[in-house]
C-alpha cells in the first residue's frame, strides 16, 4: 500500500514539484504565472499548494491511501457516464477522446484550432513521449513507464518520518530542494535553460544507475 501512495505522490512531484525539472518541454513552465520566462520560488510554492490541495481529498494535510482511493473513485465516476459502476468500450474511448481534446486545446497556444510545428513538438515530442501519451487513462502506469522508479525514490526520500504518508511540509520540502539544486546562479528563479540543464544532468545520473 505504501508503494501505491508513493506512486501517486511521485506523479504530483514530477508534474509540479519537479517544476517540471523532470518533465521536458514547455509543459514544465506552467508555473511561470507572470510569463517572465522563469519560475520563482513563490510561483513554485503556489503551484505546489494548488496541486497538494487537489490530491489531499480529505483535507487532513497528508497524502494517504484514503486520498488515493477517493481520487481513483472520482476518476472512475467521471468516465462511467451512465453510472452503472462499469466502464464500457464506448465510455473508455470517450474518456480517451476527451483527454486528447484537452491536450490539443492546451497545446494550441494561439487558439486557432491548429498546431504549429512548435506547438506540436511541445504536445508530442517534448511531453515525455509515448510513455506519457494516454496518461489520463493509464494513470500511475504512465509514471512507471516514465521515470516512475525515480519518482518513487524521490517520494521515499520525501517521507522523512517514514509514516507511509506524505505531509504538505514533506511534499514542499522535496520540491524546493530540487528547485535549489537546479537554480544554478542562485537568483531564486529557475529559467527554462536551468531547468533543461538540470533535467539533462538528472537523466545522466539515472542512466549511470541503470535507470
Amino acid at each position: 500500500m505504501k508503494k501505491a501512495i508513493l506512486i501517486s505522490s511521485a506523479t504530483a512531484l514530477l508534474m509540479v514539484g519537479g517544476i517540471a525539472i523532470a518533465a521536458p518541454g514547455d509543459r514544465g513552465m506552467r508555473a511561470d504565472t507572470d510569463g517572465d520566462g522563469a519560475i520563482s520560488r513563490a510561483e513554485l510554492t503556489a503551484s505546489l499548494n494548488t496541486r497538494f490541495a487537489k490530491m489531499d481529498v480529505n483535507g487532513d494535510g497528508q497524502l494517504s491511501k484514503e486520498d488515493r482511493a477517493a481520487k481513483q473513485a472520482e476518476r472512475f465516476a467521471k468516465k462511467d457516464t451512465n453510472g452503472d459502476g462499469e466502464l464500457s468500450p464506448a465510455e473508455i474511448e470517450a474518456a480517451r477522446a476527451a483527454h486528447k481534446a484537452n491536450r490539443f486545446a492546451r497545446a494550441d497556444k494561439d487558439g486557432n484550432g491548429t498546431l504549429s510545428q512548435e506547438e506540436a513538438q511541445a504536445m508530442h515530442g517534448k511531453r515525455g513521449g509515448k510513455s506519457m501519451r494516454g496518461e489520463g487513462m493509464r494513470g500511475d502506469k504512465g509514471m512507471r513507464g516514465h521515470g516512475g522508479g525515480h519518482g518513487m525514490a524521490m517520494m521515499r526520500q520525501a517521507d522523512t518520518n517514514g509514516d507511509q504518508k506524505i505531509s504538505k511540509a514533506e511534499f514542499t520540502a522535496a520540491a524546493l530542494a530540487r528547485f535549489e539544486k537546479a537554480d544554478a546562479n542562485k537568483d531564486g528563479k529557475l529559467t527554462k535553460e536551468e531547468r533543461q540543464a538540470a533535467h539533462k544532468a538528472q537523466r545522466g545520473e539515472w542512466n549511470k544507475r541503470g535507470g
